[in-house]
Formats: C-alpha cells, structure tokens, sequence
C-alpha cells in the first residue's frame, strides 16, 4: 500500500482499526505480520529519527496534571527530540498559531474542550514533523470550533511542510481537508482513491422514481446505453453515457407507457464511496 497524497483521510466504522492502524505505525503495536514504512523508514527498524520525522494527535486526552500549556507543548517538543531552549521557543510559536497565546500559562485542565484540543494539535506539530498523525482532531468540538480546526489542517496540508493522516468517522471533515482516503472494515482495506482523481472522473447519473414496470424500464434504458440498478419502490439509478441525455429517458418512458415521477441529478459523494467499500468484498491489509 503506497499513498502519496498531501492529506489522507482514514475513514471507517467503529472498531474498523483506524486507532489501532496508527497505533502500529507508531510503534505502540507490534504488527503480527507483514511490513510498513514511514517516511523510507522500516516501523520495525526502531530508528530513534523517527520521532523527530512524525508528529501525533491522540483522540484521548493524555496530558499531566498540574501543567500548563505551554510546559506541556514544550515536554513534548523535548520528547520528539529538541533541545530545551528550542523546545520552549517552539511552543510558544505552536500555541499562537492554533490561538492559545494568551492562555499558554494556564493549566490545561481549566481548558474547554476545544482548547484542550487545540493544545493536542499544537503538540502535535510543534517540533516541525513531515508526517502527522490526528485522531478524530474534531471530536466532540461545536461547530465554531470544528472549522477552527479543520482551518488549521487545511493550512498545514497547503504549507507543504508535512503529510497529514486525518483518522475521522465524520466524511465532511475527511472531504473538506483530504485528497486521498483510505477507507477500513474489520481491520482490512476495503477501498482506496484519490479524491480528486474521483472528482474529475466522477460520472454524472440520474436517480429516477417511476410509476410502471422498472425491470422493463431499465431494459430500454440499456438500449440507448445507459447502465444501472433497480432499487425499491420503483427507483433506479442511472448513469448515462455521453451519447444521452436526460430527453432520451423521458422518450424511452413515453414509448413504454412508464410515468416519471422524480428524477434528481447527481455526482457520487464521498459518502457513496464509503458505502460502496462497506459493501465490496474485502482486501488485505
């Protein structure tokens, strides 16, 4: 599996193995079987430059009591491998950015959710990775605080500085900050694409309500060379070749003697890819 995208998106249902896969990677988990690389790097290898290359942003809370931000971003600058003076340097500049200036000397513990988050993303980042893990970073945030977060994402993906692995069961949040997805079930692959490769080959199609016989409807929609399924109660969904247009359903209807009832345009979101690899036949991971 080789993914070159600036931001992944890591999608699935809970206890797909989204935690568990970065968990592995970062070495908590010993893999049973099989081999992974971050960065060129062997995850068995136990190289120590690793932990200066790879930030990570859990989805729990972990940090000590009794500290403030700004010493709490600074240990974990140390942890990754800074000298001190650099490491406080740092930490100020990372809670700045994602907004904590002013409250960087209070005790993390009297932070709003939001904050607290806010101080996990800048902890995350703070010693310059070139690869960051963030685990459900939106969870549980209201929705002011949610595109706050998702803004700063955006804006590490677009500095190009590091590739950003974004594990989320919310498809709005992996849509508006990925260009790739990764989709798990069960602890296996079940899809992956590049988003914007899905957009522009992105097929238009037609789902289409009917009053008559759908079977019969569909065969002569095949006819003219549009392709499909029948779903209940007299839909179908239907994709039409560029040799058709959407007066070539309405004339295959009339010549059948089916009626029309609703018919809405539309493209494949990323919640039908989604629902597609919950139903696809499983990979290997």
């Amino acid at each position: 599996m080789r993914l070159e995208g600036k931001a992944i998106g890591l999608l699935g249902p809970n206890g797909a193995g989204k935690t568990t896969l970065i968990h592995t990677l970062l070495g908590f988990h010993q893999a049973s079987s099989g081999q992974a690389w971050l960065l060129g790097r062997e995850i068995r290898s136990q190289d120590p430059d690793l932990r200066m290359l790879v930030g990570y942003m859990p989805e729990s809370e972990s940090f000590i009591a009794g500290m403030t931000a700004v010493r709490f971003v600074r240990l974990m600058a140390e942890v990754s491998g800074l000298p001190p003076e650099a490491a406080l340097e740092r930490a100020h500049q990372a809670l700045f950015w994602v907004g904590l200036g002013e409250a960087r000397y209070r005790k993390v513990e009297t932070f709003s959710l939001g904050m607290k988050q806010l101080v996990k993303l800048a902890q995350a980042i703070v010693h310059a990775p070139r690869l960051v893990f963030l685990d459900e970073p939106t969870n549980g945030l209201d929705p002011p605080a949610r595109q706050r977060m998702l803004r700063l994402i955006t804006e590490i993906r677009d500095a190009g500085h590091a590739r950003i692995v974004l594990s989320s069961h919310l498809l709005r949040d992996v849509e508006e900050t990925c260009d790739e997805v990764l989709v798990l079930r069960d602890g296996k692959i079940a899809t992956m694409c590049n988003l914007e490769e899905e957009r522009r080959a992105n097929r238009a199609f037609l789902d289409v309500e009917i009053r008559g016989d759908a079977s019969k409807f569909a065969e002569g929609l095949a006819a003219i060379g549009c392709t499909g399924a029948i779903h209940p109660n007299q839909r179908l969904r239907v994709v039409l070749p560029g040799t058709a247009e959407v007066r070539d359903l309405y004339r295959v209807a009339a010549e059948q003697g089916i009626l029309i009832r609703r018919l809405d345009y539309k493209r494949d979101s990323l919640q039908d890819i989604f629902l597609k690899a919950m139903e696809s036949p499983r990979g290997d991971l």
